[in-house]
């Protein structure tokens, strides 16, 4: 499917959900401003969309996250996006988005057209109740999120995603065909140990992580052949064993990066 323009108007209503848990008034039941639950780094998954009594569930990768500088960011199953948004009591609006121009196949576009038609009718009521949030527009149209928790370092399948080159112009490519899903790193605090699988061999390693770096004992790996390309991309990951690599989360995201500047991207299995 060729690149086409994406909906602006989607993701910038997108950006406006973390700040809807900041404002507002309480009322019986839920509460539309509480004031103690946390908005910067939080990350609020899209679950769906109610347009007209008719639910539309979200893609699975649709979410909303906001820092303390009040801007907003995300990523909506397809195209990332990112905003500054205001508000007045508990109805909010937006200005300022940007948004990448990939598409996306005919269920995402269509649950997307819907969005944009909620999210972009006027000032949004907010309500939050425990950890899920609903959005509400003067028709009764809802849009409706739940707060999602991080992935913790120990005890996540790291599934690798990308290898690449670290820095303000870094760049980062896929893993080769047959070997996308399949690497993957477990770190465990217990042993102090990390295993799990590269392109083609199975790979254990002694893990010390403190003050933001991982010190990688020599790997121990097994010793099957494989095809050229996945040789050729573990040894590169190899090449992050038996020395100390930094290491960043971000929410179901792990970057490790080496010494060198080889950065290792990967996301939290299911």
């Amino acid at each position: 499917m060729s690149r086409q323009k994406q909906y602006l108007t989607v993701t910038s209503a997108l950006a406006l959900l973390p700040l809807a848990v900041a404002c507002g008034s309480e009322q019986a039941g839920s509460t539309t401003a509480d004031a103690s639950k946390p908005v910067t780094g939080v990350h609020w998954s899209v679950d769906s969309v109610t347009v007209g009594g008719t639910k539309h569930d979200a893609p699975a990768d649709a979410h909303v996250t906001i820092d303390e500088s009040g801007k907003a960011q995300g990523n909506y199953g397809c195209n990332h996006f990112s905003a500054q948004a205001s508000f007045d009591g508990d109805r909010v609006r937006l200005g300022d988005a940007t948004t990448t121009e990939m598409a996306c196949e005919e269920k995402p576009m269509t649950f997307e057209k819907n969005l944009a038609r909620t999210l972009a009718d006027g000032a949004l009521r907010t309500e939050v109740e425990g950890d899920h949030l609903t959005l509400t527009t003067e028709a009764g149209d809802t849009v409706r999120l739940t707060e999602e928790k991080a992935a913790p370092l120990y005890g996540t399948k790291w599934t690798i995603t990308a290898l690449g080159k670290g820095g303000p112009e870094g760049t980062s490519e896929s893993l080769p065909q047959g070997a996308e899903g399949t690497a993957h790193l477990t770190f465990d605090e217990a042993t102090g140990q990390v295993s799990g699988r590269l392109t083609c061999n199975k790979v254990t390693a002694e893990a010390t992580v403190r003050d933001g770096r991982i010190t990688l004992g020599p790997a121990s790996t097994t010793r099957m052949m494989c095809e050229a390309s996945l040789m050729a991309t573990e040894k590169r990951l190899l090449g992050f064993f038996d020395g100390t690599v930094t290491y960043r989360l971000d929410h179901h995201s792990l970057t490790l990066t080496s010494e060198n500047g080889e950065t290792v991207t990967a996301g939290a299995g299911k």
